[in-house]
C-alpha cells in the first residue's frame, strides 16, 4: 500500500531531522560529553554523518564542544526548553525548591508524552549532604517508576497497557485509592522515588516527585508533604 495526500507516510519524514533529534535525546540522556566516535556508534552511522549533523547543531548552539572535543547539550537548548509550559513550570519552581529543601531531597515535576515520563524541571536539596540528580528533559517509559505509577493510575482502567496484568492492576488500583504511589530500583539501582498526582487544568497528566537513596521519614509523610505543594501549584494556575 502507497501512501497518499489522504494517508500519512509511517516514520520520519525527514531522516537528517530524525537523526539530529536523536543526537540530541542522546547527548540528554548521557552522563557525561561524548567524543564524536561514541555519539556515532549509539546512533548507529558513519563517523563522517555524525560530524554533519553536529556542525548544525552547533551552529545554532543546541550542541557545544568541551576542551577535549567532547560534545555536551548547548545553553540555548536550555532557553528552549525554558518555553515549555512556562507558566506551569514558573508557579511549580518555588513549591519543588521548598519541597526538596524541607525532605532534603530533589523534587522534580513529570509529565506525560506519548507514553513515557519526561521530567520537566527539578530541583536539588540545598544543604543535604548527598543527592540524587533527576536532569530535565530525562525519560522512561510510563507505568514504572513512582511518577509512571502515579500517571498511569489516573487514566481511565481501559487506557492501560494490554500487557498491564492482573498484579500490577491491584497496584495500580491501590496507587489511585491512596493518592501516591512509590517505587525502589526501577529506574535507577538503589534510588527509591515517591510521587503525587497533579491535576492540572489542562487535563495533561502530570506528577510531582522525589528520588533519593534512603530516609528517615515514612512514606505516607513524605507523599503527605508533596500532595501539599501539588494543591498549592493547581490553586495557583487556577485548578
Amino acid at each position: 500500500m502507497t501512501a497518499t495526500d489522504d494517508t500519512p507516510a509511517a516514520g520520519p519524514q525527514s531522516q537528517t531531522l530524525s537523526r539530529g533529534i536523536r543526537i540530541l535525546e542522546i547527548l540528554a540522556d548521557a552522563r557525561e560529553p561524548l567524543s564524536i566516535d561514541e555519539l556515532a556508534q549509539r546512533l548507529g552511522v558513519h563517523r563522517s554523518v555524525a560530524y554533519r549533523l553536529l556542525r548544525t547543531l552547533e551552529h545554532h548552539r543546541l550542541t557545544v564542544r568541551d576542551p577535549r572535543g567532547r560534545i555536551t547539550l548547548g545553553a540555548r537548548l536550555a532557553a528552549l526548553a525554558a518555553g515549555v509550559a512556562h507558566d506551569l513550570q514558573a508557579e511549580a519552581l518555588p513549591e519543588l525548591t521548598s519541597a526538596a529543601n524541607e525532605l532534603a531531597m530533589t523534587c522534580f515535576l513529570a509529565v506525560l508524552d506519548a507514553d513515557e515520563i519526561v521530567t520537566l524541571t527539578s530541583v536539588e536539596p540545598r544543604h543535604a549532604v548527598a543527592s540524587v540528580a533527576q536532569r530535565p528533559g530525562s525519560r522512561h517509559p510510563m507505568g514504572i517508576g513512582a511518577p509512571g505509577k502515579v500517571i498511569l493510575a489516573s487514566l481511565p482502567a481501559h487506557e492501560w497497557p494490554e500487557a498491564t496484568d492482573a498484579a500490577r492492576r491491584a497496584e495500580l488500583e491501590q496507587v489511585r485509592s491512596r493518592g501516591w504511589a512509590i517505587s525502589h530500583d526501577e529506574v535507577l539501582p538503589g534510588v527509591r522515588s515517591t510521587a503525587v498526582p497533579l491535576r492540572l487544568p489542562s487535563g495533561q497528566p502530570a506528577a510531582l516527585a522525589v528520588v533519593y537513596v534512603s530516609s528517615t521519614q515514612a512514606d505516607e509523610e513524605i507523599a503527605a508533604r508533596l500532595t501539599a505543594a501539588s494543591d498549592s501549584i493547581r490553586t495557583a494556575l487556577g485548578g
